[in-house]
């Protein structure tokens, strides 16, 4: 798995590039970096609004820090994309997802 450094040598060189942008996302997760990780998931979003498994792992992450607020936000938004783009699958992870967050 590449290194965090390793994908943002990568990123230089490509910005836009969603699934790179994803990567760094989830590297950041992976190192318990939630700001850093919530700040490139929306970069992700930036990119492609509709790229569901960026709402998806962003709202993992907020739970597992505890910003249980935020995460329903997140899949709130998620939701949304999933439905306007057909993609039942994600929506029932998501929605899932959102049930099981305390309240």
């Amino acid at each position: 798995m590449p290194s965090i450094e390793q994908i943002e040598k990568l990123l230089a060189a490509e910005p836009d590039d969603v699934l790179l942008n994803f990567g760094l996302a989830m590297e950041y997760v992976r190192a318990g970096r939630t700001d850093d990780a919530a700040r490139q998931f929306a970069r992700v979003l930036e990119l492609d609004g509709n790229y569901t498994p960026a709402y998806q792992q962003w709202a993992r992450a907020l739970i597992a820090a505890n910003r249980h607020a935020e995460a329903r936000e997140i899949l709130a938004r998620g939701l949304a994309s999933a439905q306007a783009t057909g993609n039942t699958h994600a929506y029932s992870t998501m929605k899932t997802l959102l049930d099981a967050i305390p309240n």
